[in-house]
């Protein structure tokens, strides 16, 4: 091997293990934004139903959109690092180390088992109810019991097409 390839082959290794750092912290994040969703979730509930004030269940639409977003935006990312190291890098390192056999084969083995598909569908499933069913029902909740104010009717008019869009991209974005 020579000097050249050596360097190109510890470059590609560096950004190797810089791209899994930020995919991992990546998935460390993505994962706890479901619980910060739920803990908001039991927080704007709790205190709606104590006050007796249905017009703050207009918070939980928000508080959804806002971390379903970036739940979606992380997931998006932690996939596309996984699809670059799997066919951009791995061809790369494999090519400036003349290695022919497959690299990085965790990337693409850990996808391949027969039950990705029935957990890939799960997750979709929790992520639609963690990040739109909850807020449909809080809108549902607001136009049952609260619909005296026309800005507020509006606002959660609004909420609701967010949460379609959002479902929308989450059911494009899932990997089927």
């Amino acid at each position: 091997m020579t000097d050249r390839e050596r360097s190109t082959s510890a470059l590609l290794l560096a950004e190797y293990a810089q791209i899994k750092d930020e995919q991992r912290a990546r998935i460390g994040f993505r994962d706890n934004l479901l619980y910060v969703t739920l803990a908001a979730v039991t927080a704007v509930a709790a205190v709606a139903a104590q006050t007796d004030y249905p017009q703050l269940m207009l918070a939980l639409p928000v508080v959804c959109l806002v971390l379903g977003w970036t739940h979606l935006v992380n997931d998006e990312k932690i996939s596309a690092i996984g699809r670059y190291v799997r066919t951009e890098l791995a061809s790369r390192l494999a090519e400036a180390t003349n290695v022919e056999e497959q690299l990085f084969g965790w990337e693409t083995y850990h996808r391949s088992d027969d039950r990705r598909i029935s957990r890939k569908t799960t997750q979709t499933v929790v992520d639609l109810v963690a990040f739109l069913v909850i807020p449909f029902a809080a809108l549902i909740t607001f136009w049952c019991h609260s619909m005296d104010s026309a800005l507020l009717v509006a606002v959660s008019i609004l909420e609701a097409a967010g949460l379609v869009v959002l479902g929308v991209l989450f059911l494009q974005y899932a990997e089927r």
